[in-house]
């Protein structure tokens, strides 16, 4: 029953993540604010190249992969303040 509860919980931050427009993010909390580390190993087990995983970030707005992720969001338009999302900008709710 729990993992039945993990799996149904995973599908859930997985749709959420899928719902994160282009060119904005969410954060690890907003998936899951009850367990943000829960989404963030959900987002690392994550093989399927239809989840746009770089638009998850901290809620600081710093990156999770770095330059990898950095050069992702860029190229989908969203923007910076120095090394971190500009938040104020980008952030939306994938609730």
């Amino acid at each position: 029953m729990a993992s039945e509860l993990s799996i149904d919980r995973a599908e859930l931050i997985l749709e959420r993540i899928r719902r994160v427009p282009e060119a904005h993010v969410t954060t690890y909390g907003d998936l899951c604010p009850e367990a943000p580390r829960f989404a963030g190993q959900v987002l690392s087990e994550c093989e399927d190249p239809g989840v746009p995983w770089q638009r998850i970030v901290r809620a600081d707005g710093s990156l999770a992969k770095g330059d990898r992720q950095r050069a992702l969001l860029e190229r989908e338009g969203v923007p910076f303040r120095g090394t971190r999302v500009d938040m104020e900008a980008a952030w939306v709710d994938a609730s």
